[in-house]
């Protein structure tokens, strides 16, 4: 039996787009018409907010698949959006970090993977948010996933966190996770008319070849607001420019993945 693709979209810098980029790629992806999951593995709870679920009041998180306290499938919650579930998060989630080191097993960065063994052959995607930390959530996600995206912003800061990232998922690889590989990075809030962001995407191009998405996201104002509705943009407004990025972006990552 067939089992759903999970694909974490990682980056320990915050401000990157990667909860943007995983809500949009996950609507996206349901859009075209593919069974999909979004996991929001974040304690802000950005991307529940994001698809239009309320944080407060949940019966269960993340946090509860994580400790054990639920069933996976217990734990997915409909959007409301075609073909788009989600495991939702909360606050909540912050104390997991600790839970997950100081369990009675040991500290175990398996606990995502065995949580999801249940419920993956019910979706052709799984998408994880991680949160902006390299720490037991996010190595969670890494263990439980088939592949990363890494969204990228368009500057230099950026990309000083890109190697120790890689340093990371190699160990992952390494040690947990042999089947780990980076699916690609995507380019956020870039802007061809930029030196800088051309440069940047040269630069990328140059070391990581095709690693780095021929898509890339751009800027606009219409993405920017589409949380505020509690909403994903190709639900907000199908016809603005981040829409349309998200679109062709969950293509090329179906034609890759």
């Amino acid at each position: 039996m067939p089992v759903g693709r999970v694909i974490a979209f990682a980056n320990q810098k915050g401000g990157v787009g990667k909860t943007t980029s995983a809500v949009n790629t996950a609507a996206s992806l349901s859009y075209l018409g593919f069974d999909t999951l979004l996991i929001d593995l974040d304690p802000q709870g950005s991307a529940t907010s994001g698809v239009g679920i309320r944080k407060k009041g949940l019966r269960y998180t993340v946090r509860d698949l994580l400790v054990g306290g639920c069933r996976a499938e217990d734990a997915v919650l409909p959007t409301g959006f075609k073909k788009l579930d989600v495991i939702p998060a909360n606050i909540s989630l912050a104390g997991a970090e600790y839970d997950l080191l100081d369990s009675e097993e040991g500290s175990d960065e398996a606990h995502l993977k065995k949580a999801l063994a249940d419920i993956r052959y019910r979706y052709d995607y799984i998408i994880i948010d991680c949160p902006p930390s390299l720490g037991m959530l996010t190595i969670n996600a890494l263990v439980a996933s088939d592949g990363v995206v890494i969204p990228l912003q368009c500057e230099y800061y950026a990309l000083e966190g890109l190697t120790q990232l890689s340093t990371t998922l190699g160990h992952i690889k390494k040690r947990y996770n042999p089947r780990l590989s980076i699916t690609g990075i995507l380019l956020t809030m870039h802007n061809p008319r930029l030196a800088l962001s051309v440069q940047i995407q040269s630069e990328l191009k140059k070391h990581y070849g095709d690693r780095v998405f021929e898509t890339t996201i751009g800027r606009n104002v219409r993405l920017s607001e589409a949380p505020s509705f509690g909403k994903p943009i190709i639900y907000h407004d199908k016809r603005a420019k981040g829409a349309l990025h998200y679109l062709q972006f969950a293509k090329e990552l179906h034609e890759r993945a």
